[in-house]
């Protein structure tokens, strides 16, 4: 039945927005330790500094074996994770503090630490654990007979009535509080009983009363010269009154003293309800365009710093924004996030009624007559058997959904996590091979010039041009390792550009750059580094005979350089239009040139045809090879 309620509840709610209550008002969003505990929340500006200084405090408590210590540097580290991150790193650290202090036996640092564990679920919109948080926190103050925490857990009960919608019975909780503050002159605490006492009568239709109340506590701050995020929490909630009183003006102010205040003490999440509400003033005044970048940024922090409590309200005034401005999409988006949103709402709201902490309180409270509803108990036990089995096939079918979708979530986060790991693995090998091809064409460069400086000391023409024909192959070499490095592809070479570049470095050499030009007509063309090694040194020789014997006396020449694949075969041809072996004289090297052509051409499964027409030019087909 419970169950079919909340259902018409959710369906009934219209587009426009719901009936005026505290969802429509940014109220309690600020909310430090300070009015929970003696730990105080840092306030140097290099949060990091204060970071370290718990973590190290953690790792010498642990050391020193000292638990009372290391609870205490737990809540200090969860005080920084609510201010600078996120309340689930705040919620994890309370609740490690906590552990310590049950096994101890410390009940009244115990008792403290689930009212600020209450603080932060009820910042995350979890009522029922708040619930259960401040409840405990009651049932141990009530043993140790602590008036002072038996009030501020009244204060907290009022304030989670505030956010049920159960305005009356905040105010009450409140009251009960205020009486014992000012029977033992409790004043900090008082302060904050009264805001929230102002909080529940702002929408009870008491504004006037709800004025004076806030301004009794902001009065009380003063005076006990608290100008920080307590009194800041009073300027935002006393807007929101001004608001409902439809004095605009005041309430910006207010809202502005707010948000400059959290600014200056550098906690950018308690920006969030002036910004929020600043937005709201300008939504009930009709400026629209005004208000969209307030909600929009509210939206933006709350969503970052896990404060969601109200991020529900805000989709629903950007989305009444949208429609009035006329883009009706985004107006649709934000409706159906509102949507989802007031549900979970709703949900949680429930959760906090029925929670069994505050079912074992209030039972504990009263005298029940059981008999007298045993008729009706069994009257309805047919109804709730009925709905007892529908809710269960549906918790069935949800777990089984549930169990599925996390099933697959794991997977893709595996799947995920390994292709990160393997992209690291292969941009680490990556880098790994560029240094090697690096180091390699640096030792070859150092072995080019080992041979130019023994060069230098041989006086046989013959020998001379022996080394200088080393220098080159050791060149090509080098500039196939330099490409390798200095390109993307770490298992291929682009042979147009390295025949460019070989031809460049052939030519200087010789000092014949302006006398014989050398042209690659060819497409772009990528071979492995084992093909283009061999191919390389042959057209090195061929480029070296060239320039050595086919233009004798400095004369002008071109040689062409072409390599095509056709089929699975590689077709490289080098052509001169020099003097040619008929008419020119016969060269007298070594032969060993001629060698490494026929050597490495065999290596290559490959055959060559030299013919002697209008210059030299020499063909190579080398069978079954695969480009890159």
């Amino acid at each position: 039945m419970k169950l079919l309620l909340l259902f018409i509840v959710i369906v009934s709610v219209s587009w426009s927005g719901i009936p005026l209550s505290s969802s429509q008002t940014q109220g309690d969003t600020i909310e430090l330790y300070v009015a929970n505990t003696t730990v105080q929340v840092p306030k140097i500006s290099d949060s990091i500094l204060e970071y370290d200084r718990f973590k190290k405090t953690i790792t010498a408590s642990k050391k020193a074996n000292n638990p009372q210590k290391l609870a205490a540097a737990y809540i200090g580290l969860a005080a920084w994770h609510e201010n600078h991150t996120v309340l689930d790193s705040s919620i994890t650290y309370l609740k490690k503090a906590i552990a310590i202090y049950k096994k101890q036996g410390l009940t009244k640092e115990l008792a403290e630490t689930y009212l600020i564990l209450k603080t932060n679920y009820g910042s995350k919109a979890a009522y029922d654990k708040a619930s259960e948080a401040v409840y405990a926190a009651l049932d141990l103050y009530e043993k140790m007979k602590d008036e002072k925490g038996i009030a501020k857990c009244y204060t907290s009960i009022g304030d989670l009535f505030y956010y049920s919608n159960r305005y009356a019975e905040g105010a009450k909780y409140c009251e009960k509080a205020i009486a014992i503050q000012e029977k033992n002159g409790y004043e900090e605490d008082l302060a904050l009983s009264y805001r929230r006492l102002a909080e529940n009568q702002l929408f009870l239709g008491n504004l006037q009363r709800s004025l004076k109340n806030m301004n009794h506590a902001i009065a009380q701050y003063k005076k006990l010269g608290i100008t920080d995020a307590p009194l800041l929490a009073c300027y935002n909630g006393r807007g929101n009154i001004y608001k409902y009183l439809e004095e605009y003006d005041k309430a910006i102010a207010d809202y502005n003293r707010c948000y400059e205040g959290a600014k200056k003490i550098g906690l950018e999440q308690y920006t969030v309800p002036p910004t929020a509400n600043i937005g709201h003033v300008y939504l009930l005044q009709g400026n629209y365009a005004k208000a969209l970048p307030y909600n929009l940024k509210a939206i933006e922090i709350m969503k970052r710093t896990g404060n969601t409590k109200n991020l529900w309200e805000n989709y629903m005034h950007v989305s009444n924004i949208y429609r009035e401005l006329g883009d009706y999409k985004n107006a649709l988006d934000y409706h159906e996030l509102y949507e989802q949103g007031h549900s979970d709402y709703l949900t949680t709201i429930t959760s906090r009624m029925e929670s069994e902490a505050h079912v074992k309180y209030e039972t504990a409270k009263k005298t029940i007559e059981l008999e007298a509803q045993k008729a009706k108990i069994a009257h309805q036990k047919r109804i709730q058997l009925l709905y007892i089995g529908l809710a269960a096939l549906l918790a069935i079918m949800l777990f089984g959904m549930y169990f599925t979708i996390r099933n697959i979530r794991k997977k893709r986060k595996a799947l995920a996590r390994l292709n990160t790991e393997l992209d690291a693995k292969n941009k680490q090998n990556e880098l790994l091979l560029k240094e090697i091809h690096h180091r390699v064409k640096n030792n070859l460069e150092m072995v080019k010039s080992l041979i130019s400086l023994q060069s230098a000391q041989l006086t046989d023409k013959a020998s001379k041009e022996a080394m200088l024909a080393s220098q080159n192959r050791v060149q090509s070499m080098g500039i196939i390792h330099q490409k390798l490095y200095q390109g993307t592809d770490l298992g291929s070479i682009e042979m147009k550009d390295y025949f460019i570049n070989l031809g460049e470095g052939v030519l200087d050499t010789f000092n014949a750059e302006d006398k014989v030009k050398i042209e690659c007509a060819m497409e772009k063309l990528n071979l492995d580094i084992d093909t283009a090694v061999p191919i390389g040194l042959i057209v090195n020789e061929l480029l070296t005979n060239a320039l050595k014997y086919a233009f004798p006396g400095g004369t002008e020449g071109k040689i062409n350089i072409t390599l095509k694949k056709e089929d699975n075969d590689l077709k490289l041809k080098v052509t001169d239009n020099g003097v040619g072996k008929a008419e020119g004289t016969a060269p007298k090297g070594t032969g060993f040139g001629s060698q490494l052509i026929q050597l490495l051409t065999q290596q290559l499964n490959g055959t060559f045809i030299e013919e002697d027409t209008k210059g030299t030019s020499v063909f190579f087909i080398f069978k079954n090879y695969k480009t890159a």
